[in-house]
Protein backbone atom coordinates (compact mmCIF):
# COMPACT_ATOMS: atom_id res chain seq x y z
CA UNK A 1 0.00 0.00 0.00
CA UNK A 2 1.68 3.35 -0.99
CA UNK A 3 2.22 5.61 2.36
CA UNK A 4 0.78 8.78 2.63
CA UNK A 5 1.25 11.21 5.26
CA UNK A 6 -1.43 9.89 8.07
CA UNK A 7 -2.36 14.24 8.76
CA UNK A 8 -3.67 14.22 4.41
CA UNK A 9 -5.42 11.00 5.21
CA UNK A 10 -7.03 12.47 8.56
CA UNK A 11 -8.46 15.52 6.70
CA UNK A 12 -9.49 13.27 3.84
CA UNK A 13 -11.52 11.12 5.56
CA UNK A 14 -12.48 13.54 8.33
CA UNK A 15 -14.11 16.01 5.77
CA UNK A 16 -17.09 13.83 4.67
CA UNK A 17 -17.75 12.63 8.14
CA UNK A 18 -18.53 15.62 9.62
CA UNK A 19 -21.00 16.90 7.11
CA UNK A 20 -22.50 13.15 6.89
CA UNK A 21 -22.86 13.60 10.75
CA UNK A 22 -23.51 17.38 10.52
CA UNK A 23 -26.80 16.86 8.26
CA UNK A 24 -28.07 14.21 10.74
CA UNK A 25 -28.99 17.35 13.08
CA UNK A 26 -29.02 20.18 10.38
CA UNK A 27 -32.41 19.06 9.22
CA UNK A 28 -34.21 19.26 12.76
CA UNK A 29 -34.69 23.19 12.69
CA UNK A 30 -35.82 22.70 9.15
CA UNK A 31 -38.71 20.29 9.35
CA UNK A 32 -41.26 22.99 10.26
CA UNK A 33 -40.39 25.24 6.99
CA UNK A 34 -40.20 21.43 4.88
CA UNK A 35 -43.72 20.58 6.97
CA UNK A 36 -45.01 24.16 5.82
CA UNK A 37 -43.50 23.99 2.08
CA UNK A 38 -44.64 20.93 1.25
CA UNK A 39 -48.06 20.95 3.39
CA UNK A 40 -47.73 17.53 4.97
CA UNK A 41 -48.50 17.14 9.13
CA UNK A 42 -45.86 17.30 12.11
CA UNK A 43 -46.27 13.26 12.18
CA UNK A 44 -45.87 12.74 8.38
CA UNK A 45 -42.50 14.84 7.78
CA UNK A 46 -40.37 12.95 10.62
CA UNK A 47 -40.17 10.31 8.39
CA UNK A 48 -37.58 12.58 6.52
CA UNK A 49 -35.43 12.01 9.90
CA UNK A 50 -36.60 8.22 10.73
CA UNK A 51 -35.89 6.72 7.66
CA UNK A 52 -32.46 8.61 7.35
CA UNK A 53 -31.63 6.68 10.69
CA UNK A 54 -32.83 3.59 9.59
CA UNK A 55 -30.93 3.68 6.24
CA UNK A 56 -27.67 4.81 7.92
CA UNK A 57 -28.00 1.78 10.77
CA UNK A 58 -28.12 -0.82 8.28
CA UNK A 59 -25.41 0.92 6.58
CA UNK A 60 -23.13 1.17 9.43
CA UNK A 61 -23.21 -2.42 10.24
CA UNK A 62 -22.32 -3.75 6.70
CA UNK A 63 -19.90 -1.33 5.91
CA UNK A 64 -17.02 -3.61 6.82
CA UNK A 65 -18.65 -5.98 4.65
CA UNK A 66 -19.21 -3.94 1.69
CA UNK A 67 -15.18 -2.64 2.12
CA UNK A 68 -13.99 -6.12 1.27
CA UNK A 69 -16.50 -6.58 -1.76
CA UNK A 70 -16.01 -3.35 -3.49
CA UNK A 71 -12.56 -2.37 -2.04
CA UNK A 72 -12.61 0.88 0.80
CA UNK A 73 -11.43 3.17 -1.84
CA UNK A 74 -14.14 2.35 -4.16
CA UNK A 75 -16.48 1.93 -1.78
CA UNK A 76 -15.56 5.49 -0.15
CA UNK A 77 -15.86 6.75 -3.00
CA UNK A 78 -19.04 5.79 -3.88
CA UNK A 79 -20.49 6.89 -0.74
CA UNK A 80 -19.70 10.15 -1.15
CA UNK A 81 -21.20 10.59 -4.50
CA UNK A 82 -24.17 8.60 -3.39
CA UNK A 83 -24.65 11.06 -0.97
CA UNK A 84 -23.88 14.04 -2.81
CA UNK A 85 -26.35 13.07 -5.57
CA UNK A 86 -29.36 12.41 -2.91
CA UNK A 87 -28.65 15.89 -1.43
CA UNK A 88 -29.17 17.65 -4.91
CA UNK A 89 -32.22 15.52 -5.06
CA UNK A 90 -33.76 16.46 -1.78
CA UNK A 91 -33.01 20.16 -2.22
CA UNK A 92 -35.17 19.63 -5.69
CA UNK A 93 -37.55 17.37 -4.19
CA UNK A 94 -41.49 18.56 -4.39
CA UNK A 95 -43.55 16.11 -2.65
CA UNK A 96 -42.86 14.02 0.67
CA UNK A 97 -42.60 10.97 -1.11
CA UNK A 98 -39.90 11.82 -2.97
CA UNK A 99 -38.08 14.02 0.10
CA UNK A 100 -38.13 10.74 2.17
CA UNK A 101 -37.08 8.53 -0.76
CA UNK A 102 -34.05 10.83 -1.62
CA UNK A 103 -33.25 11.58 2.77
CA UNK A 104 -33.23 6.84 2.40
CA UNK A 105 -30.43 6.84 -0.05
CA UNK A 106 -28.62 9.51 1.91
CA UNK A 107 -28.37 7.98 4.63
CA UNK A 108 -27.26 4.82 2.44
CA UNK A 109 -24.51 7.09 1.54
CA UNK A 110 -23.31 8.71 4.63
CA UNK A 111 -23.92 5.53 6.96
CA UNK A 112 -20.53 3.92 6.33
CA UNK A 113 -18.67 7.04 6.69
CA UNK A 114 -18.41 6.59 10.74
CA UNK A 115 -16.97 3.05 10.82
CA UNK A 116 -14.82 3.64 7.71
CA UNK A 117 -13.25 6.83 8.95
CA UNK A 118 -12.62 5.63 12.64
CA UNK A 119 -11.08 1.89 10.64
CA UNK A 120 -8.70 4.25 8.55
CA UNK A 121 -7.35 6.10 11.63
CA UNK A 122 -6.50 3.31 13.54
CA UNK A 123 -4.48 1.55 10.60
CA UNK A 124 -2.60 4.60 9.73
CA UNK A 125 -1.97 5.86 12.69
CA UNK A 126 0.46 3.33 14.95
CA UNK A 127 -1.09 1.79 18.27
CA UNK A 128 0.82 3.88 20.50
CA UNK A 129 -1.10 7.34 19.06
CA UNK A 130 -4.87 5.30 18.32
CA UNK A 131 -5.69 7.87 21.91
CA UNK A 132 -4.93 10.95 19.19
CA UNK A 133 -6.41 9.11 16.49
CA UNK A 134 -9.55 8.94 18.36
CA UNK A 135 -9.33 11.98 19.83
CA UNK A 136 -10.03 13.49 15.88
CA UNK A 137 -12.63 10.83 15.26
CA UNK A 138 -14.33 12.05 18.67
CA UNK A 139 -14.04 15.87 17.55
CA UNK A 140 -15.26 15.20 14.84
CA UNK A 141 -18.77 13.91 15.83
CA UNK A 142 -18.55 15.93 18.84
CA UNK A 143 -18.45 19.42 16.70
CA UNK A 144 -20.82 18.50 13.62
CA UNK A 145 -24.06 18.18 15.90
CA UNK A 146 -23.60 21.36 17.70
CA UNK A 147 -22.76 23.40 14.50
CA UNK A 148 -25.31 21.51 12.49
CA UNK A 149 -28.86 23.09 13.98
CA UNK A 150 -27.41 26.58 14.27
CA UNK A 151 -26.29 26.64 10.37
CA UNK A 152 -29.30 24.69 9.57
CA UNK A 153 -31.45 27.36 11.11
CA UNK A 154 -29.63 30.35 9.54
CA UNK A 155 -29.48 28.60 6.06
CA UNK A 156 -32.96 28.15 6.89
CA UNK A 157 -34.31 31.39 7.46
CA UNK A 158 -32.30 33.16 5.03
CA UNK A 159 -31.83 31.06 1.77
CA UNK A 160 -34.41 28.24 2.48
CA UNK A 161 -34.87 24.70 3.39
CA UNK A 162 -33.53 22.78 -0.10
CA UNK A 163 -29.77 24.53 0.65
CA UNK A 164 -29.55 22.64 3.84
CA UNK A 165 -28.81 20.04 1.19
CA UNK A 166 -27.18 21.93 -1.49
CA UNK A 167 -24.56 23.23 0.54
CA UNK A 168 -23.35 19.65 1.02
CA UNK A 169 -22.51 19.40 -2.33
CA UNK A 170 -19.28 21.50 -2.82
CA UNK A 171 -18.11 19.67 -0.24
CA UNK A 172 -18.52 16.01 -1.11
CA UNK A 173 -17.16 17.30 -4.72
CA UNK A 174 -13.48 18.40 -2.93
CA UNK A 175 -14.09 14.88 -0.45
CA UNK A 176 -13.96 13.09 -3.64
CA UNK A 177 -10.75 14.27 -4.83
CA UNK A 178 -9.13 13.65 -1.62
CA UNK A 179 -10.09 10.10 -1.60
CA UNK A 180 -9.15 9.78 -5.07
CA UNK A 181 -5.50 11.06 -4.01
CA UNK A 182 -4.72 10.00 -0.71
CA UNK A 183 -6.65 6.84 0.36
CA UNK A 184 -5.92 3.41 -0.93
CA UNK A 185 -6.67 0.20 -0.32
CA UNK A 186 -4.42 -2.18 1.97
CA UNK A 187 -3.54 -5.85 0.65
CA UNK A 188 -5.63 -7.14 2.96
CA UNK A 189 -9.07 -5.04 2.21
CA UNK A 190 -9.98 -6.48 -0.70
CA UNK A 191 -10.72 -9.92 -0.25
CA UNK A 192 -12.83 -12.34 -2.72
CA UNK A 193 -16.17 -12.93 -1.68
CA UNK A 194 -17.17 -16.50 -3.40
CA UNK A 195 -20.49 -16.70 -2.21
CA UNK A 196 -22.85 -13.17 -0.68
CA UNK A 197 -24.73 -14.05 2.05
CA UNK A 198 -28.11 -12.96 0.98
CA UNK A 199 -30.07 -14.44 3.79
CA UNK A 200 -27.58 -12.90 5.83
CA UNK A 201 -28.27 -9.72 4.45
CA UNK A 202 -32.05 -9.95 4.30
CA UNK A 203 -31.83 -10.80 8.19
CA UNK A 204 -30.20 -8.14 8.81
CA UNK A 205 -32.31 -5.18 7.55
CA UNK A 206 -35.51 -6.43 7.81
CA UNK A 207 -34.04 -6.73 11.33
CA UNK A 208 -32.41 -3.59 11.94
CA UNK A 209 -35.07 -1.40 9.79
CA UNK A 210 -37.79 -3.31 12.16
CA UNK A 211 -35.78 -2.31 15.35
CA UNK A 212 -34.96 1.29 14.39
CA UNK A 213 -38.72 2.18 13.04
CA UNK A 214 -39.93 0.77 16.30
CA UNK A 215 -37.24 2.70 18.36
CA UNK A 216 -38.07 6.52 16.48
CA UNK A 217 -41.95 5.78 16.35
CA UNK A 218 -42.79 4.08 19.98
CA UNK A 219 -42.98 7.30 22.00
CA UNK A 220 -45.96 9.02 19.06
CA UNK A 221 -47.83 5.21 18.81
CA UNK A 222 -47.92 5.61 22.59
CA UNK A 223 -45.27 2.39 22.65
CA UNK A 224 -46.90 -1.32 23.33
CA UNK A 225 -50.51 -0.10 23.29
CA UNK A 226 -49.96 0.23 19.33
CA UNK A 227 -50.20 -3.35 17.78
CA UNK A 228 -47.54 -1.96 15.10
CA UNK A 229 -44.60 -1.05 17.27
CA UNK A 230 -45.68 -5.06 18.82
CA UNK A 231 -45.37 -6.16 15.33
CA UNK A 232 -41.82 -4.71 14.82
CA UNK A 233 -40.80 -5.57 18.41
CA UNK A 234 -41.50 -9.59 16.89
CA UNK A 235 -40.19 -8.96 13.59
CA UNK A 236 -36.94 -7.30 14.65
CA UNK A 237 -36.09 -10.27 17.63
CA UNK A 238 -36.66 -13.53 15.53
CA UNK A 239 -34.82 -11.65 12.14
CA UNK A 240 -32.33 -10.38 14.58
CA UNK A 241 -32.41 -14.30 16.05
CA UNK A 242 -32.26 -15.75 12.29
CA UNK A 243 -29.31 -13.25 11.57
CA UNK A 244 -27.09 -14.18 14.34
CA UNK A 245 -27.13 -18.29 13.89
CA UNK A 246 -26.70 -17.29 10.00
CA UNK A 247 -23.57 -15.46 10.85
CA UNK A 248 -21.96 -17.71 13.36
CA UNK A 249 -22.58 -20.58 10.13
CA UNK A 250 -21.76 -18.97 7.17
CA UNK A 251 -18.20 -19.16 6.16
CA UNK A 252 -17.79 -16.01 4.71
CA UNK A 253 -20.10 -13.39 6.75
CA UNK A 254 -21.49 -10.15 6.30
CA UNK A 255 -20.64 -9.43 10.02
CA UNK A 256 -18.01 -11.03 11.53
CA UNK A 257 -19.73 -12.09 15.16
CA UNK A 258 -16.76 -14.21 16.26
CA UNK A 259 -14.48 -11.32 16.66
CA UNK A 260 -16.46 -11.48 20.03
CA UNK A 261 -14.10 -14.13 21.34
CA UNK A 262 -11.88 -11.21 21.94
CA UNK A 263 -13.06 -10.16 25.82
CA UNK A 264 -11.65 -6.58 25.83
CA UNK A 265 -13.36 -5.79 22.46
CA UNK A 266 -16.78 -7.44 23.39
CA UNK A 267 -16.09 -5.84 26.84
CA UNK A 268 -15.49 -2.02 24.95
CA UNK A 269 -18.64 -2.83 23.06
CA UNK A 270 -21.20 -3.48 25.81
CA UNK A 271 -19.95 -0.34 27.91
CA UNK A 272 -20.37 1.66 24.42
CA UNK A 273 -23.53 0.22 24.16
CA UNK A 274 -25.03 0.95 28.18
CA UNK A 275 -23.03 4.36 27.94
CA UNK A 276 -24.45 5.81 24.95
CA UNK A 277 -27.75 4.88 26.18
CA UNK A 278 -27.41 6.72 29.41
CA UNK A 279 -25.93 9.81 27.67
CA UNK A 280 -28.06 10.21 24.75
CA UNK A 281 -30.91 9.66 26.94
CA UNK A 282 -29.48 13.02 29.38
CA UNK A 283 -29.26 15.12 26.13
CA UNK A 284 -32.74 14.48 24.72
CA UNK A 285 -34.04 15.74 28.40
CA UNK A 286 -32.53 18.46 29.06
CA UNK A 287 -33.47 20.98 26.69
CA UNK A 288 -36.88 19.42 26.83
CA UNK A 289 -36.92 20.13 30.93
CA UNK A 290 -35.32 23.79 30.33
CA UNK A 291 -37.93 24.61 27.49
CA UNK A 292 -41.09 23.11 28.63
CA UNK A 293 -40.55 23.68 32.65
CA UNK A 294 -38.54 27.22 32.38
CA UNK A 295 -39.82 28.81 29.54
CA UNK A 296 -36.40 29.50 27.91
CA UNK A 297 -36.45 29.86 23.98
CA UNK A 298 -34.50 27.40 21.69
CA UNK A 299 -31.87 29.64 21.49
CA UNK A 300 -31.35 29.72 25.76
CA UNK A 301 -31.66 26.36 25.42
CA UNK A 302 -28.86 25.76 23.03
CA UNK A 303 -26.88 28.05 25.25
CA UNK A 304 -27.43 25.23 27.78
CA UNK A 305 -25.90 22.52 25.67
CA UNK A 306 -23.32 24.25 24.26
CA UNK A 307 -20.79 24.80 26.32
CA UNK A 308 -20.58 21.12 26.74
CA UNK A 309 -19.61 21.07 23.27
CA UNK A 310 -16.55 23.42 23.97
CA UNK A 311 -15.16 21.84 26.80
CA UNK A 312 -14.95 18.29 24.76
CA UNK A 313 -13.30 20.24 21.80
CA UNK A 314 -10.60 21.27 24.59
CA UNK A 315 -10.28 18.51 26.36
CA UNK A 316 -9.97 15.51 23.45
CA UNK A 317 -6.65 16.81 22.44
CA UNK A 318 -5.12 16.58 25.69
CA UNK A 319 -6.80 13.55 26.97
CA UNK A 320 -5.30 11.75 22.92
CA UNK A 321 -1.89 12.47 24.90
CA UNK A 322 -2.49 11.14 28.24
CA UNK A 323 -3.47 7.30 26.64
CA UNK A 324 -0.45 7.52 25.94
CA UNK A 325 0.77 8.46 29.65
CA UNK A 326 -2.43 6.48 32.12
CA UNK A 327 -4.11 3.47 31.44
CA UNK A 328 -6.91 3.94 29.48
CA UNK A 329 -9.10 2.24 32.06
CA UNK A 330 -7.96 4.55 35.28
CA UNK A 331 -9.35 7.46 32.27
CA UNK A 332 -12.42 5.49 31.86
CA UNK A 333 -13.09 5.34 35.65
CA UNK A 334 -13.04 9.68 35.64
CA UNK A 335 -15.22 9.15 32.77
CA UNK A 336 -18.28 7.08 34.17
CA UNK A 337 -17.63 8.99 37.67
CA UNK A 338 -18.18 12.40 35.79
CA UNK A 339 -21.21 11.38 33.90
CA UNK A 340 -22.80 9.79 36.64
CA UNK A 341 -21.99 12.92 39.27
CA UNK A 342 -23.62 15.41 36.45
CA UNK A 343 -26.45 13.54 36.14
CA UNK A 344 -26.79 13.22 39.79
CA UNK A 345 -27.00 17.07 39.92
CA UNK A 346 -29.30 16.80 37.01
CA UNK A 347 -31.31 14.74 39.34
CA UNK A 348 -31.96 17.40 41.66
CA UNK A 349 -33.10 20.10 39.43
CA UNK A 350 -35.55 22.79 40.54
CA UNK A 351 -38.00 24.90 38.94
CA UNK A 352 -36.35 27.77 40.45
CA UNK A 353 -32.79 26.75 39.14
CA UNK A 354 -30.53 29.81 37.52
CA UNK A 355 -29.10 29.65 34.30
CA UNK A 356 -25.59 28.15 36.20
CA UNK A 357 -26.88 25.68 37.99
CA UNK A 358 -28.31 24.11 34.80
CA UNK A 359 -25.27 24.36 32.54
CA UNK A 360 -22.94 23.87 35.44
CA UNK A 361 -23.76 19.71 35.51
CA UNK A 362 -24.21 19.72 31.81
CA UNK A 363 -20.03 21.02 30.95
CA UNK A 364 -19.06 18.07 33.83
CA UNK A 365 -20.87 15.93 31.68
CA UNK A 366 -19.21 17.50 28.26
CA UNK A 367 -16.08 16.80 30.44
CA UNK A 368 -16.99 13.21 31.35
CA UNK A 369 -18.07 11.94 28.01
CA UNK A 370 -14.63 13.25 26.28
CA UNK A 371 -12.71 11.10 28.42
CA UNK A 372 -15.59 8.36 27.77
CA UNK A 373 -15.05 7.62 24.09
CA UNK A 374 -11.06 7.99 23.49
CA UNK A 375 -10.17 5.97 26.15
CA UNK A 376 -13.14 3.47 25.44
CA UNK A 377 -11.91 2.85 21.81
CA UNK A 378 -8.39 2.26 22.54
CA UNK A 379 -8.82 -0.05 24.90
CA UNK A 380 -11.47 -1.80 22.64
CA UNK A 381 -9.45 -2.10 19.17
CA UNK A 382 -6.06 -2.44 21.00
CA UNK A 383 -6.06 -6.37 20.24
CA UNK A 384 -7.62 -6.33 17.11
CA UNK A 385 -5.74 -7.60 14.08
CA UNK A 386 -5.62 -4.41 11.32
CA UNK A 387 -7.69 -6.61 8.63
CA UNK A 388 -10.53 -7.26 10.74
CA UNK A 389 -10.99 -3.40 11.75
CA UNK A 390 -13.27 -2.90 9.38
CA UNK A 391 -15.83 -5.15 10.92
CA UNK A 392 -14.63 -4.30 14.45
CA UNK A 393 -15.14 -0.73 14.15
CA UNK A 394 -18.93 -1.46 12.05
CA UNK A 395 -20.28 -3.47 14.96
CA UNK A 396 -18.70 -1.06 17.48
CA UNK A 397 -20.47 2.15 15.69
CA UNK A 398 -23.92 0.17 15.16
CA UNK A 399 -24.07 -0.72 18.56
CA UNK A 400 -23.10 2.88 19.74
CA UNK A 401 -25.74 4.16 17.71
CA UNK A 402 -28.50 1.79 19.01
CA UNK A 403 -27.52 2.11 22.26
CA UNK A 404 -28.27 6.23 21.91
CA UNK A 405 -31.77 5.24 20.07
CA UNK A 406 -32.43 2.97 22.90
CA UNK A 407 -31.94 5.65 25.26
CA UNK A 408 -33.78 8.09 23.65
CA UNK A 409 -36.54 5.57 24.01
CA UNK A 410 -36.60 4.50 27.46
CA UNK A 411 -36.31 8.23 29.02
CA UNK A 412 -39.18 8.89 26.77
CA UNK A 413 -41.07 6.09 27.99
CA UNK A 414 -40.04 6.34 31.55
CA UNK A 415 -40.84 10.04 31.69
CA UNK A 416 -44.31 9.42 30.86
CA UNK A 417 -44.55 6.68 32.90
CA UNK A 418 -43.43 8.76 35.94
CA UNK A 419 -45.02 12.26 35.67
CA UNK A 420 -48.25 9.84 35.83
CA UNK A 421 -47.11 8.42 38.98
CA UNK A 422 -46.01 11.82 40.17
CA UNK A 423 -49.37 13.33 39.28
CA UNK A 424 -51.14 10.58 40.92
CA UNK A 425 -49.68 11.09 44.28
CA UNK A 426 -49.38 14.89 44.09
CA UNK A 427 -53.22 14.80 43.29
CA UNK A 428 -53.93 13.07 46.17
CA UNK A 429 -53.26 16.39 48.87
CA UNK A 430 -55.66 19.16 46.06
CA UNK A 431 -59.21 16.90 46.98
CA UNK A 432 -61.79 19.81 47.26
CA UNK A 433 -62.56 17.73 50.54
CA UNK A 434 -59.22 18.72 51.93
CA UNK A 435 -59.54 21.93 54.40
CA UNK A 436 -55.89 23.20 53.49
CA UNK A 437 -56.48 23.04 49.40
CA UNK A 438 -59.24 25.43 49.72
CA UNK A 439 -57.73 27.45 52.13
CA UNK A 440 -55.08 27.97 49.44
CA UNK A 441 -58.02 28.37 46.67
CA UNK A 442 -59.59 31.24 48.69
CA UNK A 443 -55.85 32.86 49.10
CA UNK A 444 -54.84 32.45 45.48
CA UNK A 445 -58.17 33.83 44.65
CA UNK A 446 -58.47 37.05 47.09
CA UNK A 447 -54.82 37.90 46.11
CA UNK A 448 -54.45 37.54 42.27
CA UNK A 449 -58.35 38.24 42.11
CA UNK A 450 -59.42 35.34 39.93
CA UNK A 451 -62.74 33.34 40.45
CA UNK A 452 -62.38 29.81 41.74
CA UNK A 453 -62.11 28.29 38.59
CA UNK A 454 -59.55 29.91 37.41
CA UNK A 455 -57.51 29.45 40.80
CA UNK A 456 -58.42 25.73 40.44
CA UNK A 457 -56.74 26.35 36.60
CA UNK A 458 -53.69 27.67 38.04
CA UNK A 459 -53.23 25.10 40.75
CA UNK A 460 -53.52 22.16 37.64
CA UNK A 461 -51.27 23.92 36.09
CA UNK A 462 -48.42 23.97 38.98
CA UNK A 463 -49.51 20.68 39.59
CA UNK A 464 -48.13 19.48 35.57
CA UNK A 465 -44.87 21.10 35.79
CA UNK A 466 -44.18 19.71 39.49
CA UNK A 467 -45.21 16.29 38.56
CA UNK A 468 -43.04 16.47 35.22
CA UNK A 469 -40.10 18.03 36.85
CA UNK A 470 -39.86 15.19 39.17
CA UNK A 471 -40.40 13.01 36.32
CA UNK A 472 -37.21 14.15 34.82
CA UNK A 473 -35.47 13.97 37.56
CA UNK A 474 -35.94 10.36 37.91
CA UNK A 475 -34.88 9.66 34.54
CA UNK A 476 -32.01 11.44 35.15
CA UNK A 477 -31.22 9.23 38.48
CA UNK A 478 -32.09 6.36 36.55
CA UNK A 479 -29.30 7.19 33.85
CA UNK A 480 -26.62 8.44 36.60
CA UNK A 481 -27.06 4.38 37.95
CA UNK A 482 -26.79 2.93 34.39
CA UNK A 483 -22.87 4.69 34.28
CA UNK A 484 -21.98 3.47 37.67
CA UNK A 485 -23.07 -0.05 37.14
CA UNK A 486 -20.58 0.24 33.90
CA UNK A 487 -17.57 0.00 36.50
CA UNK A 488 -17.29 -3.70 37.22
CA UNK A 489 -16.65 -4.14 33.44
CA UNK A 490 -13.66 -2.25 32.92
CA UNK A 491 -12.25 -4.87 34.75
CA UNK A 492 -12.54 -6.61 32.12
CA UNK A 493 -10.98 -4.81 29.45
CA UNK A 494 -7.48 -4.76 28.76
CA UNK A 495 -4.45 -3.15 30.33
CA UNK A 496 -3.10 -0.33 27.39
CA UNK A 497 0.09 0.60 29.45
Amino acid sequence: MKQVNKWLVTTTVMLPLFIVIMDSTVVIVSLPHIQGSLNVSLNEVTWVLTLYIVATAVTILSAGWLSNIFGRKNYLLFSVLLFAISSLACGLAKSLTLLVLFRTLQGLGGGGMQPLTQSILLETFPKKEYGMAMAIFSMGIVVAPIVGPILGGWITDNWGWPWIFYINIPICIISIILISLFIFDPSYIRQHIRKIDWSGLIFMIIGVTCLQIMLDRGEIKDWFSSSLIVYLLIISVIFFVGFIINELKTKQPIVNLKIFKDFSYSSGCLIVFLGFFAFFGSVVLLPMYVQKLMNYTAFWAGLVLGPAGAIQIILLPIIGLLTKKIDCRILLVVAIVLNAYALNLMAHFNLYADFWSIVYPRIIQGAGLAFFFTPLAVVTFIGIKREAMGNATAIFNFLRSVGGSFGIAFVSNTFSHRAQFHHFHLSEQLSPTHIGFQQTIDKISHLLHLSTHQAHYLIYQELERQSSMLAYNDAFFINSLIFLGLLPFLFLLKKTL
